[in-house]
Order: structure tokens, then C-alpha cells, then sequence
């Protein structure tokens, strides 16, 4: 029955009780694959250093004492890593599908080999000092995964991960590896509902800002956060953790279907166990994390970011996924599929649906079909199933009976919903998101209000201590800066709940939200804390900001801001020791990806060569 739906085009529909507890009948849609009888030859495989030979012995008698039988010992080991952890709905139901995946391993004639690696939630995070702890915990997931696995030796990888971070951090690490792996989403949360009405985490934290100017009560605030957030599962609209989902599936790394089901659908078992037998069959025919990403690949996700009304954060993860492989793909790649894109996908938070409706008409594959029967995908590129795109939405049908999705002919914006900048505020680029905003909404122009630290900026939005038309600039938050790139959602959120989303604009060289809404333009490069424009500017001056052109200026002469140059001193950072001072020392600008390492382009050897 689910087979029949998948092959069809059509994602498994939960509600009909289609939730086999095993991948058997998922791999029918695999077809062609060489899924049945593998030989593994182990002497070319990574985990002949830890299993093959007398000299290590060793190494075997500490298999022994896990339980394992020297069958397992001599199947080829697969790591399945999962950021499970107790710190936020995102990551809670991971440890539980890491267990299906597994089965499907063992199925499929490998040995599993589970551990985790952290997490930093950015919702529980946002607001403080701990949001700088985020992006560094992107490359802390990446090396914590390669040191893993370098240590032990495992031949292939399924990563498992929830929050913002964890998963480009997760992707990075298995083009970084570049041994067989497949990546899994562990779903979405469910909406809310409060009066009524659909509601996300987005509305609590904008309901901060309306109970700040005595537009919402104690009473409801309380009953709002109590029922926002009613499962497992990570933030349910198109923010940054379901948009660097959606770019799983389009850059070829999951499953279709697999990055779209929300965390409590059984269906994700089914999804997991599939993956487990399916990174077998791409280590019997090493079928490689860098045969799949490529420039081409990269583009379509940029394109579905783009379509979908995505995070601005995807055009620093692309960047920093590419690094990893030795590909170039900046910001200003990035911003360029942007700009061609059209904007699609009628998601929250600028639109009127969640991850969980997407998927419910069709999921991620209907809005890569549409894609790239208009033309704006790259349909030849590998994928996990070892087919290619466009073999595997060969049997996708367009849904009529839906307004989710868009046809691309017919887009809600020609557009995509996420534009980059450049100016002479912004040398290295900057972004901001448009979806759902109306183009006459998306130029302004007004007199700079200056912040050195994000909390400065949010005391004078909660006291009301800015004007209609201010831009409001937070300054020293870029990856070197905070340390960190901090995001501004609690700012930003409280701007909207007082109802003057619209009648501002602020610009930072730290980063936002995917929950974020308005004139937000974020990655302003170079940042403050290296001598960019960004930290040169003074209250009073004007600032011009265009999205239709694509434009971020101040007015002033190349001449003043020179002079002002010369008159400017480095800040002096609180963080002298620790992760976050290592953090500053090694991170590069957001243009590149805020990298820390000279990526693939400096390899001498890679991990699944050795």
C-alpha cells in the first residue's frame, strides 16, 4: 500500500494508516538497485584497520566484549550518528528512529555502530548570550562526526538530525568523510492551535513583543506558550532546521519523501529503517557523498531554498557544504540562483502553511517536480537511491487539489524568497528574506540607529525608543564579533508584535531566523569586528536598502568612509578563552560560509581512502 502511494508520486498518507514498521516495502520504490545478495570487500574498506588480521586482535576482543560475533565484526561497520539530546522537541525523537535505522543496517548485512554528538537549539538559545554557542556548534557537530569516525574506522555513515545547525553540521561531515551515508530528518513538530488558529513557536515569540505594549494578556501568553509547540519534532514552518531539510532532498543526500514527515508520524520508522539498508547498497556499489554534491546539486538546493521561501541561513550553510567538497559556492552564488528563482511554496512565516501541510499534498518531491519540469533543476544529478533526480520524480503527479505549492509557470512571486545584497555597506554581501512581503514594501530608506550588542537593540525596541522609519543596526554579532553570528529573533519578533514589522528595517552582520519576518537584511560582510562599513557608520546616517535591485548603501562618500577608517579601533572581545575564543580564532567571513578550516580544495588524503 505505502509503496504503491510512493511510486505513484504520492507521500505515504498517515491518516489512512499506511505505517509499516519496516523498510521492505519502501525499498520496492528503490527498484533497480542492487539491493539484494552484496559482497563486501572488507581489505578495501576503512574498518580493515580495526577488524582484518592477527595484529588486531586487540581491537576484536573489544568487539567481543559489546556482544558482537565475529560475523558482525567482519561485515563492513556503518556509524549511525544522531544529535539526539534532552535540550529541545527537535532532538528528543532521534535516539528512538537512530534504533530503526540500525535494523535496517543489521537487515541489509552491516554491523551498526551508534553514537551522538551535541546540539545547540537555537529556540531555546535566541534571545541571550547562548546564541553565540549556535553556529559554532555546526562545525563542533562536523568535526565531532569526522573524529568519530576516523577513530574507529566505520566505512559509512547515516546521520540523524533535528535542530538548525545539526543539520548542515551532519552534511558537512559526510561530504568532509566522503564515505557512503545517507541523511535523515527527524521531522517536523505539529502545529499548535490557540483560539482556534493554527499557531507556531514564531507566534509566542512575537507575542512577546505584543505583551510588551499591552496587546496580550498574562493570561493568554501563558495559554499561548503552553500550547505552541504539542510534539516532538523540530520548529514546523519553513524555518532554517525545515529549510536545510528540504535541501537534504534536493541535493540528493535523503530519500525523497523522508525529509517532509513530521516527527510523530510512525511512517518516519519506515523512512529510517529504508535508509539503513539503502547505505549498504551505496557502500556495495561506493556510491560517494561527493559523486552527489556537486555544483549542480548545490544550485537545486539553493533553487529550493529560494522557492520555498527558506531561511536566509541556507546561503551560509550552502557555502560551507561546497567548502567541504573543494567546490566554490559563496554568497554571491547563492544570491545569484536566488534572484532567478521563483518563490513557490505558500510557507509560514511568510505565508499560510507549515512543513506537516506540505508534505500531507505531496511533500518536498512536488515542489522539485514543478521545479524541474519549468526548468530551474539540474536533473541529472546523482542521488542516495543511486538514480538521479529526474529518475526519481519520473512517477511524481502534480496535485491540483492543493494551494501549498505553486506551479512554477504560475509562481506566487517571479522571485525566489530570499535575496542577496551588495553595496558599499556591504562589500561581501549581505541577505534578506522576501517572501511574502510585497514588492512595494521592499525598498527603504532611512536614518541609522546604532547597536553595538543585540541586547542594546532589543532594550530600545521594548521600551519603544526607536521611530517609524529608523534602520536599526546591530553591529559586532558577525562570526568573529560576537563570536558567534548571533540570530535576532527575539529582537525582530518584537518588533512585528508591536505592529511595526513593516515600519522599520534592521540590518546586522550577525544572522536571523528563518522565523524572521520584514525588512531584516542579516550577514552584512565584511562584519564590524574586522573594520566593515557596517561598524564605520554613525546615527543619522542614511541608509538605502533595495531588494528589487539587490542594492545595501549608505550615504556616504568612498572618501568619508575612509577617514572614518582610519579612526577606528578593533573592540577589545570578552571571549579570551574557551570554545568561542578558539571559535574567533580560526572562523572565516560569512561570503565563504563562516568556514574554519581550509576545506576540500587543501586535502592531501581523504578518510574513505585510507
Amino acid at each position: 500500500m505505502l509503496m504503491a502511494t510512493l511510486i505513484a508520486g504520492k507521500p505515504p498518507n498517515v491518516a489512512n494508516g499506511q505505517q509499516p514498521q519496516d523498510g521492505t516495502g519502501l525499498m520496492n520504490c528503490l527498484e533497480g538497485n542492487t539491493m539484494d545478495a552484496k559482497v563486501f570487500d572488507k581489505s578495501k574498506l576503512p574498518s580493515r584497520h580495526v577488524s582484518v588480521g592477527p595484529a588486531r586482535a586487540p581491537h576484536r576482543s573489544y568487539y567481543y566484549a559489546m556482544g558482537m560475533t565475529a560475523r558482525q565484526i567482519a561485515q563492513p561497520f556503518v556509524g549511525v550518528a544522531s544529535c539526539w539530546n534532552e535540550a529541545a522537541p527537535c532532538n528528543i525523537a532521534l535516539m528512538r528512529q537512530a534504533q530503526a535505522v540500525k535494523k535496517g543496517v543489521s537487515s541489509a548485512g552491516g554491523t551498526p555502530r551508534e553514537f551522538c554528538t551535541i546540539t545547540v537549539t537555537d529556540g531555546i538559545a535566541m534571545g541571550h548570550q547562548g546564541m553565540k554557542a549556535s553556529l559554532a556548534s555546526r562545525e563542533v557537530i562536523a568535526d565531532s562526526v569526522e573524529l568519530t569516525m576516523r577513530g574507529h574506522c566505520y566505512d559509512a555513515l547515516v546521520g540523524l538530525a533535528g535542530c538548525d545547525k545539526s543539520l548542515p553540521g551532519m552534511m558537512m561531515a559526510m561530504v568532509r568523510l566522503n564515505v557512503p551515508s545517507v541523511f535523515i530528518y527527524g521531522g517536523s513538530i505539529l502545529p499548535g492551535r490557540f483560539k482556534g488558529k493554527p499557531v507556531t513557536v514564531q507566534d509566542v515569540f512575537e507575542a512577546v513583543g505584543k505583551h510588551s505594549v499591552g496587546a496580550m494578556s498574562d493570561e493568554d501568553l501563558k495559554e499561548l506558550e503552553e500550547v505552541a509547540c504539542p510534539s516532538a519534532g523540530s520548529c514546523g514552518a519553513q524555518f532554517t532546521a525545515n529549510t536545510m531539510a528540504t535541501v537534504a532532498e534536493a541535493i540528493g543526500l535523503s530519500m525523497p519523501y523522508s525529509c517532509g514527515a513530521p516527527a510523530p508520524y510512525e511512517v518516519r520508522d519506515t523512512f529510517c529503517y529504508t535508509a539503513g539498508e539503502l547505505v549498504m547498497d551505496l557502500v556495495a556499489r561506493q556510491i560517494r557523498p561527493r559523486d552527489i554534491v556537486t555544483l549542480k546539486a548545490l544550485e537545486n538546493a539553493a533553487t529550493v531554498v529560494a522557492a520555498s521561501g527558506g531561511s536566509t541561513n541556507a546561503a551560509l550553510h550552502l557555502p560551507a557544504i561546497a567548502h567541504e567538497c573543494g567546490i566554490k559556492f559563496d554568497l554571491f552564488d547563492v544570491a545569484e540562483i536566488f534572484r532567478k528563482t521563483p518563490y513557490i511554496a505558500d510557507l509560514k512565516p511568510g505565508g499560510k502553511y507549515v512543513a506537516k501541510d506540505m508534505f500531507e499534498v505531496g511533500g518536498i518531491p512536488l515542489l522539485m517536480k514543478t521545479l524541474l519540469d519549468h526548468g530551474f533543476l539540474h536533473g541529472d544529478c546523482m542521488t542516495v537511491t543511486g538514480r538521479t533526480m529526474a529518475e526519481n520524480m519520473a512517477s511524481v503527479q502534480w496535485n491540483s487539489n492543493q494551494d501549498v505549492v505553486y506551479p512554477a509557470n504560475k509562481p506566487l512571486t517571479k522571485t525566489g524568497g530570499v535575496v542577496g545584497l551588495k553595496g558599499n555597506l556591504a562589500p561581501e554581501g549581505a541577505i534578506v528574506k522576501v517572501a511574502g512581503m510585497p514588492k512595494s514594501k521592499q525598498k527603504f530608506s532611512g536614518p541609522a540607529r546604532c547597536f553595538d550588542n543585540e541586547e542594546l537593540c532589543f532594550e530600545a525596541v521594548k521600551n519603544k525608543q526607536y521611530k517609524e522609519g529608523d534602520v536599526l543596526v546591530i553591529r559586532y554579532e558577525g562570526p568573529k564579533g560576537g563570536p558567534g553570528m548571533r540570530e535576532m529573533l527575539a529582537t525582530t519578533a518584537a518588533l512585528y508584535g508591536q505592529g511595526m514589522g513593516d515600519k522599520v528595517a534592521l540590518i546586522t552582520d550577525g544572522r536571523f531566523s528563518g522565523a524572521t519576518r520584514g525588512f531584516c537584511v542579516g550577514h552584512v560582510g565584511p562584519e564590524a569586528a574586522v573594520g566593515g562599513p557596517i561598524g564605520l557608520i554613525k546615527d543619522g546616517d542614511i541608509i538605502d536598502l533595495d531588494a528589487v535591485k539587490g542594492t545595501l548603501k549608505v550615504r556616504l562618500t568612498a572618501a568619508e568612509l575612509r577617514a572614518r577608517k582610519k579612526l577606528w579601533k578593533p573592540r577589545e572581545t570578552e571571549f579570551a578563552s574557551g570554545a568561542l575564543w578558539k571559535y574567533a580564532q580560526t572562523v572565516g567571513s560569512a561570503v565563504g560560509g563562516a568556514v574554519t578550516h581550509p576545506g576540500g580544495a587543501f586535502e592531501k588524503h581523504c578518510y574513505a581512502d585510507i
